[in-house]
């Protein structure tokens, strides 16, 4: 059983690496400039210190001349500062932009190609609504954490750091002042900000789940209006909804009252700090410093300009809380489907181009020949080769998509090369899953299957399922044109091979009195197609790629009577010379099958001929002369 992975802890390290990784030297100067900025943007404090020394001096001696050469020096150097200042943060708002959205970009680039290498299993147990907000929802936190919270982070911190020393620097008594009011900041950032955070990992979870049940509703539009369940549909999505309101409104209410509670105590402490200030100016209090400079008004100003700076910086950070919360909950869910068990594949023996000679003797190629090997490597390091036929072998097999039940028991199927064969019975009774074990989208828990006489685990998935062809009841188109969704099943195929595709299919007709014939564009699955047409093309795709086995599962459940018997001349002629699996609920498609096999709760009950079946009078005569309906 396919779990999800639990969010593995250290994931704001982990993104950092992933940040440096995609981007080894444009983030250190990023990061240099960031800080020098936050650094310049303090040190201007003891310029601002000396002027007023100077300006102080001036006004006790009333000697301008003599104040005037020392402060011009200043006023130029802090001039300077600001813009050193302004040109590095002029230079780290750029490369955050390109850094932000490479790195989202990359970050979706890699999510998709994981996902690629990801078992069905896993999107047969994942809503597509909620994979798609790794997409969306997900990606964009990222991009709030990335270019905003850790760009302010790192620079309010640099300025807290510097301001602080600073501070240190002129008074220490005072400085005690500010970090007794930081204090209250902090514990009232943890207690908001702690109970923000597990709200906005509920947000996450709950947009997910609300895009999973919005796009499932849209792909159900049809069948909602055909039996008017709009109201309950309704009222099914208020829950949902009403879900999502109130984990994103307790999240929001914490971290929206975060940010003006921490500035009230700032203007709060600037107050006390004037006050402290001027208590110890006037009473003469012993000034204790790392400057050794005595307390005076050219010490207060400015240091009431840092209070300011400082408590500005920590409420700056409080304030990230929220972008950090949802950033780093928007990654635990990315790096979950990034830490998703690939797809395994331990199969060694590959599918070769071919030729053989007059004395029986295979051959690789590089050329297209039109002959198939399986080229199988040994532990001594020689090589056989043999040729594929199409012989498919199934023996005692058990398999369950779940630990609790069985959906195929003991199953044994035979399939020669060029042999038709067709599973009958009801629904949920395991046909699909025969075909689904085949070409190895799931693996079996008990038994074997050998394909031309190897066993499938040891044949590559890629090269197995290159030589299966398989037509689905239901149809994938994707956004191109006609030629393109056609050529889908051999990429290398020309014009000419895809058109004869669609004729053997029966699809040339309806496709030449298209408004752009081939070259008709197709967009959201082929909608301005009719069911029958999609599924035509959807053969044709099957036929282009001439594999050696062919599955059909439900291939012509939705065509009509009269289409199919165009279709069924076709198919069988795509059928010739190849092993055909065949599920068909209509049993006038499976008469001229070689075996025909019976399936019920997972078990052969019934296997031979259509003429063979109908004289045994069993569960397949039953079901053909319509004693018995399958469900």
């Amino acid at each position: 059983m396919n779990k999800k992975p639990k969010a593995k802890k250290g994931t704001f390290s982990r993104l950092i690496k992933l940040l440096y990784e995609f981007y080894p030297r444009l983030l250190p100067i990023t990061i240099f400039c960031i800080l020098f900025s936050a650094a310049s943007s303090a040190v201007p404090d003891l310029y601002i210190q000396k002027v007023m020394a100077v300006i102080e001096k001036w006004y006790m001696t009333g000697d301008w001349a003599s104040a005037y050469p020392e402060v011009l020096p200043l006023i130029i150097t802090l001039s300077v500062i600001y813009v050193i200042s302004l040109a590095a943060v002029y230079i780290y708002t750029q490369l955050m932009a390109v850094i932000t959205q490479g790195f989202l970009g990359k970050m979706r680039c890699k999510m998709f190609d994981g996902m690629q290498n990801l078992p069905v299993r896993f999107f047969d147990t994942n809503k597509h609504g909620d994979i798609m907000s790794y997409y969306t929802n997900d990606i964009d936190t990222l991009r709030q954490l990335i270019s905003q919270a850790i760009p302010s982070i790192l620079r309010a911190g640099s300025v807290v750091i510097c301001v602080l020393g600073i501070m240190l620097y002129f008074s220490v008594w005072m400085t005690l002042v500010v970090l007794i009011g930081v204090v209250a900041m902090t514990v009232v950032s943890k207690k908001f900000g702690g109970g923000s955070a597990k709200y906005f990992i509920r947000q996450q979870r709950a947009m997910g789940k609300a895009e999973g049940f919005i796009q499932e509703m849209m792909n159900g539009q049809k069948v909602i209006k055909v039996f008017c369940h709009e109201k309950e549909v309704e009222a099914d999505f208020e829950k949902v909804n009403n879900e999502l309101f109130e984990d994103s409104s307790r999240a929001h209410a914490y971290a929206n009252i975060l940010g003006p509670i921490i500035g009230n105590i700032g203007n709060i402490l600037y107050v006390l700090v004037a006050i402290a200030g001027g208590i110890f100016y006037i009473t003469k209090v012993p000034n204790v410093s790392f400057s050794g400079m005595a307390l005076s008004i050219s010490i207060i100003v400015p240091f009431l300009n840092m209070t300011k700076q400082f408590t500005g910086s920590v409420n700056q950070l409080s304030q990230q809380i929220n972008a950090i919360v949802m950033g780093l909950a928007g990654a635990d869910r990315i790096f979950a489907l990034m830490d998703q068990e690939p797809e395994v594949d331990d199969g060694y023996v590959t599918l070769v181009n071919a030729k053989v000679s007059e004395d029986g003797k295979i051959t690789e190629t590089k050329h297209h020949t039109g002959t198939w090997a399986w080229k199988h490597p040994h532990g001594d390091g020689s090589l056989t080769y043999t040729l594929l036929k199409g012989d498919v072998r199934m023996v005692d097999v058990d398999f369950g998509y779940t630990d609790e039940k069985l959906v195929l028991k003991n199953v044994s199927v035979y399939a020669e090369p060029g042999q038709k064969v067709a599973f009958v019975g009801a629904t949920g009774a395991g046909k699909t899953t025969i075909t689904n074990l085949i070409n190895r989208f799931y693996d079996i828990e008990d038994g074997k299957i050998r394909y031309d006489g190897i066993n499938i685990n040891k044949i590559k998935k890629s090269d197995l399922r290159r030589s299966l062809g398989i037509v689905l009841q239901e149809t994938n188109l994707f956004t191109g044109t006609v030629m393109d969704n056609i050529r889908y099943g051999n990429l290398d195929a020309t014009d000419e091979e895809c058109i004869d595709a669609a004729k053997l299919a029966g699809a040339d007709d309806f496709i030449t009195r298209l408004p752009d014939g081939y070259n008709t564009e197709l967009t959201n699955n082929g909608a301005n197609l009719s069911q029958c047409q999609r599924q035509l093309i959807s053969i044709a795709r099957a036929a282009v790629a001439d594999p050696p086995v062919m599955i059909m599962d439900e291939a012509t459940s939705s065509i009509d009577t009269r289409t199919e018997a165009i279709v069924q001349r076709g198919m069988d002629k795509l059928m010739q010379g190849r092993t055909v699996f065949v599920i068909a609920h209509r049993l006038s498609t499976v008469k001229n099958s070689d075996v025909i096999m019976v399936l019920e709760d997972g078990q052969i009950i019934e296997r031979g001929t259509h003429d063979d079946l109908i004289s045994q009078k069993g569960k397949y005569y039953q079901l053909y002369t319509g004693a018995f309906e399958l469900e």
